[in-house]
This record gives structure tokens, C-alpha cells and sequence, in this order.
């Protein structure tokens, strides 16, 4: 199961979120703290610089090797900064029927169109749902699909639900399409007799606001012809995490925000703390999504409850 990141705020190097802390993304590729799977099925990261050509077109870069070998990720990772970063190293269980390529890397985000999403857990029988869930998905959306992974089908499902996905989406406005698209992938479960846990936390960005999602269908709910059906991963509701401050980074020998929230001007999300201290990390609540935006140089921050 993967493994993601979203930062939003003070200009960060990208080495001090994928590579330095003590738990890093990179290093959840291979030894997450809050799962027992490993994530080797690629890595993705989008980066927005506000002082850079074109501002609003990210910076993006992915590859299906394992990141902790990538010289090349290590390196751009040592030189560039940003204000926005998405990230994520893919987890997928082991099966031939599995596709490992640069299209099923996340995070999505078509060309032309200002959100980009990844997605960490699994949509149970997705094939039998896929031809239902694309009868939700605008046309001109609809072509520009070109992976096979329920995690690209549900950023469709979501681009659809929006108003102008060209030009991003106020809180209000993105809240209402997430829960819309969950909505309809309830609906069309229950159409297909379809109860077993199936994990959707997403993590969604503009590049000037973020979103992440705490999400769960049927948990609890587990497959009975056998324990080796049981995808692991859905044992437990998948983690996420935020923390708030004035500066992410290495302060008096350990990795940790500091500034507190009274003086917060940056936001990182993660699917587990990045830092060995974990007090100054927020659990997101089971059936929520957090949304925040930097406004005046200060991170606004509200956790809003979904339908179960």
C-alpha cells in the first residue's frame, strides 16, 4: 500500500521532505512504521515554486525504480525548493495482473488541468465497477485516462464533479466534489453487492491549497473464502497525519516543525509523521478530509467530517 506527502508553505528543499528525516518519504518506500507493506512500485512528485518560470506549472518528476537508488531524484531533491510538493511511492500487492509503468505512477494530473491527485489504498472489484464509475466521468476527461489503476479512475471521477478543473476549485467547492465522487463509488458498490474494506485516502492540491482525505468503504468487513484474499493493508484504517509551524527541518539535531501553531505559516500532510517525535503530529479523524490554504503568510486549517 502507498505511501504519500503534501506541503504547502514556506519554501522548502525538497531533500528535507523525500530523503533527510527520520522517516521520510523515501524511506517509507521500504520501511514504513505504520504498515507492514512495502511500497517498490514507483515514485512521483509534483512541486510548485512561486518564484519560478510559470509559476502555476509544476515542477514534476517519476519513475518506476525504487527512489532510495535514483541519483537522479537525490539529486534535483539537493537543489530544488518548493512552496507546494505532492509526493508518493507506490504500494501495490504482488500479482501478474499487476502494471507497473510511468502511466500507473502517481500523482495524476492531465495536462491543462490545475488539481492533481494520488491516492493511498484499494477499490475491491474495481474491474467489475469500472464501466458503471466511467458513466460519471466527463467525456474529455474520460480520453485522457491512460492507466489502469481505480486510483487514476477516481481522480476522473473527481475532476468530473468540479465546476472548471482547469482552473482548480474553492474549499467549498472541492469539499463537495470529493464527497460527491465517494458517493458514487457507494452507490455503485452496492449496485455490484460489493462490502468488503476498501481504503480511499486521497491527496489532492492546486498548488496553492491542499486536501487529504481519511476514508474507508466497509471497514471491518473482510473477505471469508480464505486469509490469503484479505489484502493486509486493510487490516487497519489506513494513517494520516498533519503538523503545523513556521519551518520544517533539522533544529538542534532533530527533524521536527517548529514555530508552533500560533506562528504556523506551513502545512505538511503525510500518510505517517516523518519525524521520530510524533507530538507535534494531528491524527486526521477516520471519515474526514483536511483542507488547508496559506492566507496573509498563515496556514487556514479545517477538518471536515464525510458520510461513512
Amino acid at each position: 500500500m502507498c505511501r504519500a506527502l503534501l506541503y504547502l508553505g514556506q519554501p522548502v528543499l525538497l531533500d528535507d521532505l523525500l530523503f533527510k528525516p527520520d522517516s521520510s518519504l523515501v524511506s517509507q518506500a521500504y520501511m514504513p512504521r505504520m504498515l507492514h507493506l512495502l511500497n517498490l512500485a514507483g515514485f512521483g512528485l509534483m512541486a510548485w515554486d512561486r518564484d519560478s518560470h510559470e509559476p502555476a506549472m509544476p515542477f514534476r518528476y517519476a519513475d518506476t525504480t525504487l527512489p532510495v537508488f535514483d541519483r537522479n531524484l537525490k539529486s534535483l531533491a539537493a537543489k530544488v525548493r518548493a512552496d507546494c510538493v505532492l509526493a508518493h511511492v507506490r504500494g501495490v500487492a504482488y500479482s501478474p495482473q499487476v502494471n507497473i509503468s510511468l502511466q500507473n505512477t502517481h500523482p495524476f494530473c492531465f495536462d491543462g488541468y490545475a488539481v492533481a491527485l494520488a491516492h493511498n489504498g484499494d477499490l475491491h472489484r474495481v474491474q467489475e465497477m469500472k464501466d458503471d464509475l466511467l458513466a460519471h466521468v466527463l467525456p474529455e476527461v474520460a480520453r485522457r485516462i491512460s492507466g489502469t489503476t481505480d486510483s487514476e479512475l477516481i481522480y476522473a471521477l473527481l475532476l468530473s464533479r468540479l465546476r472548471d478543473p482547469r482552473e482548480g476549485a474553492p474549499p467549498d467547492e472541492l469539499i463537495q466534489a470529493v464527497e460527491e465522487t465517494l458517493d458514487i463509488i457507494r452507490q455503485v458498490r452496492a449496485r455490484h453487492g460489493i462490502a468488503t474494506s476498501s481504503s480511499v485516502n486521497l491527496f489532492i492540491t492546486t498548488g496553492e491549497a491542499v486536501a487529504a482525505v481519511r476514508y474507508c468503504f466497509d471497514f471491518g468487513c473482510y473477505r471469508t473464502d480464505g486469509a490469503v484474499g484479505i489484502h493486509e493493508a486493510n487490516l487497519s484504517y489506513l494513517s494520516l497525519w498533519y503538523t503545523t509551524g513556521r519551518e520544517f527541518g533539522l533544529h538542534e539535531g532533530e527533524w521536527k516543525m517548529i514555530g508552533g501553531e500560533e506562528m504556523a505559516s506551513s502545512l505538511l500532510i503525510a500518510s505517517e509523521p516523518l519525524t521520530r517525535d510524533t507530538a507535534t503530529w494531528n491524527e486526521v479523524p477516520e471519515y474526514s478530509l483536511v483542507h488547508g490554504e496559506v492566507r496573509d503568510g498563515r496556514p487556514h486549517i479545517a477538518v471536515h467530517p464525510l458520510a461513512v
